[in-house]
């Protein structure tokens, strides 16, 4: 069973719910011993006799409609195969990689095409306002808006090549997708922009790309647009499409400069015009990646139609969006699943704590012999209440972009009740090229190869990884790897090797039974004055399992023995956990309390023990900071890594008393 099948089965069959398969026997009248149990005591005990047709019926209600394991679609003891120094996944038949799901959908264009074919005027793009229900755009309404929109793009002077590149400045939004369909009806590619990327950064890919058409939601966007043009650093910019209305003053300054300034509505006639439709053929999904096809990458999972909500406000909002939504599908980055952990798991009472420990072990047995469900009577005395809380109707969540705890996966598996999976990969290779496999639910490993990729180690020499002994550099080549970065061909020849296989700077390691396992990072690498190579990301992804941490950063000087960091504590656990070691205080205060910052890295350096940290890993001294690294303060990147630099600049007056005090 090739693992499409299995998750088409999944798809139509409903997922993990299935017949209830109960523990029965504490529910039933007492029987009589084995010594005393004759004909006689049975009839002289109407009650036993009951027993006896309750245990009989049950028994065959079980036998007949008992949840069965999950078949996984290869054996999960050989998850892939392949040469000493390169291997593939199990699912295909032979070294030739899949490339593409369905024949007729290679393009993204193609796979919106194909949800348009299956929903027709089904609901597509939702939206709503705070306190308001949901308004939805079906699929015919949002394919027609995108031919229009194309149409417009096309009469604005952009060309249908992909070379012609569009810049997209707005906040998610059903315009977003909208502008991104147009350009991909008419083969022209996209180039997402935000506000975080800063002023500089902005001006370079404007003129790296020469993009000369900018769409954006909002009018003080355009006029920071406008702002650069004023001085010369923008010279292709010539127009500019917002979602909103537009002032009649900055359509002036715009004219002013060169730039036509324009509505959305103003590119969208009532009537679409027939148009020939030219398929889109290559994009980007950053500011310089360049990919072959942006569907190739995604085709171990089928194209199916799916509702997309896009919520406005506040992000507390998301949450009651989920509730509203009833997601079936939910793709998470850790830490959000680390914090459902941290709130589930510090119950306070001992008595619930020893009743949903207990349950959770239950559930995590039912895992080892391969049945996931939501519905036994764990699911409905003690987890219903969380799986409501993500809305009830959950089939299987994707996490990726960071490691997880094998703890917090274990545990959420068993509390959420649906299949979790853990995917790798990264922004070059067009997300994903490892993804776990379905039934086997083991932890501490990203899974084997995709269909779309094959994947080897390389040595390492400087940090003593072999291949030979099954540990090295990740590389990745396949039809998803990109082509290389924009107008940059030495850092495309660092990324590409003459093979074609795409060097990840993630260090993996072959688990026997074929998964590969992310054990170290290449990048970000540096020396203690002892001469210890230390890689931070490790051990950042250790310290986050610990209840109090929601954020940390790893600092080391090539002039220092030992190691700080700075700790963000989880609002949400945090004054409770310090509260249970008789610590009481607001979150500001507490950071700023001595015994709470010794709490806290005793629990890290307890649990870094734990993981295998050696001494010189481990933090000598702290930092609790009571604000989150955010991607609107410049601490985190768009895709949520660490800004490593800017960090290490904000902190810097921290760093150095930290250093300045700490007696090893």
């Amino acid at each position: 069973m090739h693992f499409q099948e299995w998750l088409q089965s999944l798809h139509s069959s409903g997922g993990v719910r299935g017949p209830v398969r109960e523990d029965f026997w504490s529910l039933l009248p007492s029987l009589p011993s084995s010594s005393s149990f004759s004909l006689s005591s049975l009839s002289r005990s109407p009650s036993s006799l009951l027993g006896i047709g309750a245990l009989a019926s049950l028994t065959a209600y079980w036998l007949v409609t008992r949840r069965r394991p999950m078949q996984p679609p290869c054996d999960l003891n050989a998850q892939s195969i392949g040469e000493p120094n390169w291997r593939r996944s199990a699912l295909l038949k032979d070294d030739a990689l899949l490339e593409f799901y369905y024949d007729d959908t290679r393009t993204a264009y193609d796979m919106f095409q194909r949800g348009l074919r299956v929903a027709g005027n089904g609901p597509c793009l939702g939206f709503r306002k705070p306190g308001e229900p949901y308004q939805w755009i079906s699929y015919t309404e949002v394919a027609e808006q995108a031919q229009v929109l194309g149409s417009g793009l096309l009469g604005k002077g952009c060309q249908p090549n992909p070379q012609q590149f569009v810049g997209i400045f707005a906040q998610n939004r059903p315009e977003w997708i909208i502008s991104e369909l147009a350009c991909y009806t008419f083969s022209m590619a996209v180039v997402p922009l935000y506000d975080t990327l800063g002023e500089e950064a902005m001006v370079h890919i404007l003129n790296l790309a020469e993009i000369s058409l900018v769409i954006c939601d909002k009018e003080e966007k355009a006029e920071s647009l406008l702002g650069n043009k004023e001085k010369g650093a923008t010279p292709t910019l010539s127009c500019l499409v917002l979602f909103n209305d537009c002032s009649d003053a900055i359509v002036e300054r715009g004219k002013n400069c060169g730039v036509e300034i324009l509505e959305l509505t103003q590119l969208m006639p009532p009537k679409p015009q027939d148009l020939a439709v030219v398929c889109f053929t290559s994009g980007t999904t950053g500011t310089i990646c360049f990919y072959r096809s942006l569907c190739e990458s995604s085709c171990s999972l089928p194209p199916l139609p799916c509702m997309v909500g896009f919520y406005q406000g506040d992000i507390s909002l998301l949450m009651d969006d989920i509730k509203t939504l009833k997601p079936t599908f939910f793709p998470v980055v850790p830490r959000l699943l680390n914090r459902i952990y941290d709130k589930v798991s510090s119950v306070t009472s001992p008595l619930r704590r020893a009743v949903l420990h207990y349950a959770v072990r239950r559930k995590q047995a039912e895992l080892s012999s391969g049945v996931v469900r939501n519905n036994s009577l764990w699911d409905r005395l003690v987890f219903n209440r969380i799986q409501a809380n993500l809305g009830g109707n959950l089939r299987f969540i994707l996490t990726a972009s960071a490691p997880i705890s094998p703890t917090v996966l274990s545990f959420l598996r068993a509390t959420l009740g649906c299949l979790i999976f853990e995917g790798y990969g990264q922004t070059e290779c067009t997300a994903g090229c490892t993804f776990s496999m379905p039934g086997d639910w083991s932890a501490g490993h990203v899974g084997a190869p995709l269909p779309c990729a094959m994947v080897k180690l390389v040595d390492i020499p400087d940090m003593n990884y072999y291949a030979k002994n099954g540990e090295g550099e990740i590389c990745i080549r396949g039809h998803s790897v990109f082509r290389g970065y924009l107008k940059d061909e030495e850092k495309t020849a660092e990324a590409l090797d003459s093979d074609g296989w795409l060097h990840s700077g993630d260090v993996g390691q072959w688990l026997l039974n074929g998964t590969l396992r992310i054990i170290d990072r290449k990048k970000h690498i540096f020396k203690l004055s002892q001469g210890e190579y230390i890689a931070p990301e490790r051990i950042e992804n250790v310290y986050m399992r610990c209840v109090p941490v929601l954020q940390v950063f790893v600092h080391g000087d090539s002039l220092k023995s030992h190691l700080i960091g700075i700790v963000v504590p989880d609002p949400e656990v945090f004054i409770d956990w310090v509260k249970e070691r008789g610590i009481i205080g607001s979150y500001k205060e507490l950071c700023q309390h001595p015994d709470v910052k010794k709490a806290v890295l005793d629990d890290m350096t307890a649990v870094g023990k734990e993981a295998g940290l050696k001494s010189f890993e481990q933090l000598k001294d702290l930092h609790l900071h009571p604000e989150m690294f955010t991607v609107s303060n410049g601490l985190l990147t768009p895709t949520l890594k660490s800004r490593r630099v800017d960090i290490r600049r904000v902190f810097q007056e921290q760093i150095t008393n930290m250093y300045s005090t700490t007696v090893i």
